[in-house]
């Protein structure tokens, strides 16, 4: 079970970011293909009210497991729960914004921090990049440097590169627009994450109420 968790735990870096996507870029592709993905940045770049529902599976090569996931990001707060049925009723909650984070499920009692990075590095020694899925989830490029894109014949992009992972785009929901992923495959040795969306709602929280 422990070892499960960790995994889980070891996909928050891809599962919560701040995004400004206006980094340059390497295109496998042409110029119209890179417009095209310019303008989805620009309608998409305020999203920042929103909750995802889906399901979430992880590996290190070794071991893996997979959960339910719902994650709700209201501007700069988000809300992460992970639940594992699979994995013996493995799940933790992760929550914050800017005043720090809280992670909710380990053996103790919540563990808080100055900010989720940070925290995940004290509760489980993982020195992660928490500053680019944000982005990529909605296909788009994160601004912490260079990225590589790659389209498919959907002229949507197949393929991101970006600091170390290579993010697979295996489907997209295209009765949305603009359209939005949802099928996610990513992978930095010796990690694997695969994201399957089951529904996207861009509704405030505030507006549920």
């Amino acid at each position: 079970m422990k070892n499960a968790f960790r995994l889980l735990a070891a996909s928050l870096p891809l599962l919560l970011v701040a995004c400004a996507p206006r980094q340059a870029v390497r295109i496998k592709g042409d110029a119209a293909l890179l417009g095209q993905q310019q303008a989805r940045e620009k309608q998409l770049a305020d999203a920042d009210h929103w909750t995802l529902q889906g399901r979430l599976g992880v590996s290190d090569g070794h071991n893996g497991g997979s959960g339910s996931l719902t994650w709700t990001q209201d501007g700069d707060h988000y809300d992460f729960v992970l639940r594992g049925p699979a994995l013996s009723g493995v799940s933790f909650h992760l929550s914050g914004g800017p005043d720090g984070a809280v992670l909710d499920g380990l053996r103790g009692g919540p563990l808080r921090g100055p900010d989720a990075e940070a925290l995940m590095r004290r509760a489980l020694g993982w020195d992660v990049p928490l500053h680019d899925l944000r982005a990529w989830i909605l296909g788009l490029r994160a601004d912490s440097g260079p990225a590589v894109l790659r389209f498919g014949e959907n002229k949507l992009p197949s393929l991101l590169q970006q600091d170390g992972w290579a993010v697979d785009y295996r489907a997209w929901d295209t009765s949305r627009q603009p359209p939005l992923p949802s099928t996610v495959f990513a992978a930095k040795p010796p990690y694997k994450v695969r994201l399957s969306v089951e529904s996207w709602d861009f509704t405030p929280p505030a507006a549920k109420e």
